[in-house]
């Protein structure tokens, strides 16, 4: 896995931007990473650099917030979701057609979801301290 040491929430959003412009409709970034990481301040990040203007939220409690810009964002909370099945009862896999990216925090709630997709950028976002976060990221596809 590749390794980002980040220093303040305004360096997490700068590096998801650059990471950001490798990406393409149909990517999908499944995020892991304890409450208040930083999941989604890197989805803020990754909305900026597809020209998104709205206020990026945390979609705790919709499931999905979308967001149009030069390639739609689907940001997705999987907290409450214990399965693939589960995943096809909130139509999940139905956003892979809308041409988009999606951004999924929680992803490790699921461990099998990693084998059900294609172009993964896993995301792990862990906590060394109040500003400081060590993020580890792998493109499979």
């Amino acid at each position: 896995m590749n390794e980002f040491i980040s220093h303040s929430a305004e360096e997490t959003e700068k590096f998801a931007q650059k990471l950001a412009k490798t990406l393409k409709a149909g990517d999908i970034l499944l995020y892991e990473g304890d409450l208040g990481a930083g999941k989604t301040t890197f989805t803020k990040g990754i909305a900026s650099a597809l020209g998104i203007t709205e206020t990026v939220t945390s979609p705790t409690f919709a499931l999905v917030n979308e967001y149009s810009g030069s390639i739609p964002l689907f940001h997705f909370d999987l907290y409450r979701i214990n399965s693939v099945d589960d995943l096809y009862a909130i139509g999940f896999f139905d956003y892979l057609d809308r041409g988009g990216i999606i951004a999924a925090e929680w992803s490790e709630n699921i461990p099998e979801l990693e084998n059900e997709l294609e172009n993964v950028v896993k995301v792990r976002i862990e906590k060394l301290s109040e500003n400081e976060r060590r993020i580890l990221y792998d493109f499979r596809n």
